[in-house]
């Protein structure tokens, strides 16, 4: 267990330095120049050929792109992401107060997704073709088939001018004010846990009408076994592995999800930090965010994997 553990974070670093690398050299080939953007204010306007090469030889644009990918990679494992060529910031420092922002937006979808999602799969399915059944089939429907910024902008419509309620603006820390927080945080946690809810309950649905026809169900009934031990010990435990898969893989679909919900709810995040780092062309933001994005999923997969050999004692790591 310890070696494959071991072994699987050991794969993690070349994972993300792969990852790097291709982000790196997909957004050098992109049409553009940055050192134009930044001294036309959009890269419409025309700009001195002597005031763009300068710039250019300052942002380090003008070397070898290896050079600019050694020297960026150097940084990146320095934890030095460089300066942002739009705000002139250090990027760590700027990902630093927008990163929890994002992060609790995350954790708190996915944890409504599973507190809701999993019990409404396990009765839909021990009531099969009921009125519960039905009700929960049609809002992970509802649920798959609304996109999260469509989704959003209903809630802001229906909260302004139905509920004649207008939420605070901004950012408020969890811990420094938790009502405002509250308060702030509700509605994007709500349309981003409703989408994670629907692929949770129908997923945690199937595996629990699949897993209830196994010899293993009729035997634990033949011995006696209330059916609700039945359930939770025997058919849930077995049936949960495809639903942690899908609850990790759609924990990093949310990262991508925060890019057009953040900006919808005008929330200062990771999200829309990237959207305006790329309408500024701000090369290196939109590589250290994206990056980072990379590393989530790489350690979703690695978390998912340790989380299969604890539930399920077949798995071994030979």
């Amino acid at each position: 267990m310890y070696e494959y553990i071991a072994r699987r974070i050991l794969l993690l670093a070349p994972v993300v330095l792969g990852a790097a690398v291709l982000i790196f050299f997909t957004m050098h080939i992109l049409p553009g120049d940055v050192a134009q953007t930044i001294l036309s204010s959009g890269g419409e306007g025309s700009v001195a050929p002597e005031a763009l090469a300068n710039l250019r030889e300052q942002l380090g644009l003008n070397r070898p792109l290896h050079e600019q990918l050694l020297s960026w990679m150097w940084g990146v494992v320095r934890l030095d992401l460089g300066d942002s060529l739009w705000t002139g910031k250090p990027i760590v420092s700027e990902l630093a107060s927008r990163i929890p922002l994002s992060l609790e937006l995350v954790i708190f979808g996915v944890s409504l997704s599973v507190l809701l999602g999993v019990p409404a799969g396990v009765f839909s399915a021990v009531r099969r073709e009921s009125a519960l059944d039905y009700a929960v089939r049609i809002a992970a429907y509802l649920g798959q088939a609304m996109p999260v910024f469509w989704l959003g902008i209903l809630v802001i419509i229906f909260s302004v001018n139905i509920l004649q309620w207008n939420p605070p603006l901004g950012y408020v820390d969890f811990f420094e004010d938790p009502v405002k927080n509250g308060l702030i945080m509700a509605a994007p946690v709500a349309v981003l846990g409703f989408r994670q809810t629907a692929v949770t309950a129908r997923m945690t649905r199937s595996c629990i009408l699949e897993v209830m026809r196994e010899d293993y169900i009729r035997t634990a009934r033949a011995k006696g076994l209330r059916e609700s031990i039945v359930l939770w010990r025997h058919a849930l435990r077995n049936a949960f592995l495809p639903v942690i898969t899908i609850v990790f893989m759609e924990f990093a679909y949310l990262f991508g999800a925060l890019i057009v919900l953040e900006s919808v709810f005008t929330l200062p995040g990771m999200g829309r930090f990237l959207v305006d780092a790329i309408h500024h062309r701000d090369i290196p933001t939109v590589q250290a965010i994206i990056l980072i994005l990379a590393f989530v999923v790489a350690f979703m997969n690695f978390a998912q994997d340790l989380i299969y050999g604890w539930l399920d004692p077949r798995i071994r790591y030979s």
